[in-house]
């Protein structure tokens, strides 16, 4: 038969302890029969009363049943590491991320990939017949034209004037043509370029090519074959290189002080949580989320084998430097409303509530934060009875 599961955190171990012993007292009130009294005799305050109650303080007096159930300990201090468990996300890095735009409106004519393709750099993703690529290609045909025209009549020029033929103003005037035409096919030159075509392309292959800025996966697309691209501006896909990915964490505002750059992370993924992941924070936002309260932290993974996806849930744990703290048994904190409190014996047999921030829990010990000092007699077994 399967082990039931240890609970998440001090809450929940707090209670489940309060709900058996709910359910037992509902359930006839065995527990104050076999200890030799009864639910009248524990609440009132009689010849012979169990506890006594003074405000926050509590005392048992001699005689009482309570004596035999409570045990009393001195806390002790012992060195932790501090862990900040929070939740995750993986993201992909935006750096690594590009949209794929194309230059110039018109019509899709072939699509060469499908949503969740790995692509290479440079691949041909779509193929676009574009009035404006065929406009682009009219120009620096009439400036390469013209480029070749002046430069015949610059050169007959200069031999004329080398004969005596040719007048100067003549030779000013090819060499100014011929400096212009060749302005406008630096131009032409450059727009074709811009748009990622080669200029000697024959007639029949001017086509629009879009390629893939980066290696990586595709991981949107909005476009399909026969569609009209009207607006250059709109991204016809996304690729993401995912070999390197984020694990990004929330820290709540009263724990910022605790995270920095290069404090160690442990990550696990409940998509695989038999694969634990192990690095460190390299960023900590400058800036607090207005609308969570939270503080935002990056951890940098390899992902060669795209076992982390964007959007997959983590656990992220922050492990702070060594400390000493007050660490008690598990069975000695009990909830109090919405608090968590231990008891504390300032005299013989006299206990006093002391509301407590525990820290983190590890299998059957609490380490306390704040609440109790060292050496303090706390009630580590039993505290349950004092509680109200």
């Amino acid at each position: 038969m399967p082990e039931n599961p240890r609970p998440a955190s001090v809450l929940g171990r707090l209670a489940l302890c309060g709900g058996i012993l709910l359910g037992a007292a509902l359930a006839g009130g065995l527990w104050f029969q076999n200890s030799g009294f009864t639910q009248k005799s524990f609440a009132a305050a009689d010849d012979n009363p169990v506890v006594i109650k003074r405000g926050e303080t509590i005392r048992v007096p001699e005689g009482s049943p309570l004596r035999d159930r409570l045990d009393i300990e001195p806390a002790p201090v012992e060195t932790i590491i501090p862990k900040l468990s929070l939740p995750g996300l993986v993201e992909a890095d935006p750096a690594r991320t590009a949209l794929v735009l194309t230059p110039l409106s018109g019509r899709i004519l072939d699509l060469k990939v499908a949503l969740g393709d790995r692509v290479a750099k440079g691949q041909i993703l779509a193929e676009i017949d574009s009035p404006d690529l065929a406009q682009a290609y009219d120009d620096h045909d009439k400036a390469a034209d013209a480029e070749a025209l002046t430069g015949r009549n610059l050169h007959r020029q200069e031999e004329q004037a080398r004969l005596g033929t040719a007048s100067l103003r003549d030779l000013d005037q090819a060499r100014s043509d011929h400096a212009q035409a060749q302005a406008e096919l630096t131009r032409a030159d450059a727009r074709l370029r811009v748009i990622g075509v080669p200029a000697g392309q024959p007639r029949d292959r001017r086509i629009l090519t879009v390629r893939a800025p980066l290696s990586g996966s595709v991981t949107t697309l909005t476009v399909a074959p026969g569609n009209m691209i009207n607006d250059p501006t709109q991204p016809l896909m996304t690729v993401a290189d995912l070999s390197t990915v984020w694990v990004t964490a929330q820290v709540p505002e009263k724990d910022i002080s605790r995270v920095a750059v290069g404090q160690t992370a442990h990550v696990r993924l409940d998509a695989h949580p038999d694969k634990p992941l192990n690095g460190k924070i390299s960023f900590v936002s400058d800036v607090v989320e207005p609308d969570t309260r939270r503080n935002k932290v990056r951890i940098v993974f390899r992902n060669p084998d795209h076992l982390l996806k964007p959007n997959m849930f983590a656990t992220v744990i922050l492990l702070g430097a060594p400390a000493s703290r007050v660490v008690l048994p598990s069975s000695a904190v009990v909830m109090n409303n919405d608090r968590i409190s231990v008891f504390v014996e300032t005299g013989p047999w006299t206990f006093e509530r002391r509301t407590v921030e525990a820290l983190l829990e590890e299998y059957s010990s609490v380490a306390i934060e704040s609440g109790v000092n060292p050496g303090d007699r706390v009630v580590v077994k039993g505290g349950i009875l004092l509680n109200d």
